[in-house]
């Protein structure tokens, strides 16, 4: 079956960098947009980015534009997230998500696979 598998969390102080990952497998990865979106405790799922299937158009979160950059490999079936300037607001754990339709979408119901996350804590 699909699967999405996230890597690069950990922990980091404020202001720092982390590089996330997400890997596909038995997926026409080129097919599909892919986005990330993140939860926090307590909290819904959010959005946070995403791309279209060949990476000509992504869309971020207001409040992570600047700061964070989605980019993806389509030969080696991978897309990432690059975040900077780190707040303890960015806090969560980071899911990875596929959505069929191609084009890079905010809504959580758009996509149809998921990753099993990765945690990403800020200090601040």
């Amino acid at each position: 079956q699909v699967q999405l598998v996230e890597s690069g969390g950990g922990l980091v102080q404020a202001g720092g960098s982390l590089r996330l990952s997400c890997t596909a497998s038995k997926l026409a990865f080129t097919n599909y947009a892919m986005g990330w979106f993140r939860q926090a405790p307590g909290k819904e799922r959010d959005f946070v980015a995403a791309i279209s299937w060949s990476g000509g158009t992504t869309l971020y979160l207001d409040s992570v534009k600047g700061r964070f950059t989605i980019s993806r490999n389509n030969a080696e079936k991978r897309v990432y997230l690059q975040m900077n300037s780190l707040k303890p607001e960015d806090t969560a754990v980071y899911y990875c998500a596929a959505d069929r339709l191609g084009t890079p979408s905010g809504s959580y119901f758009e996509y149809d696979y998921w990753g099993q996350g990765t945690q990403v804590t800020v200090s601040p």
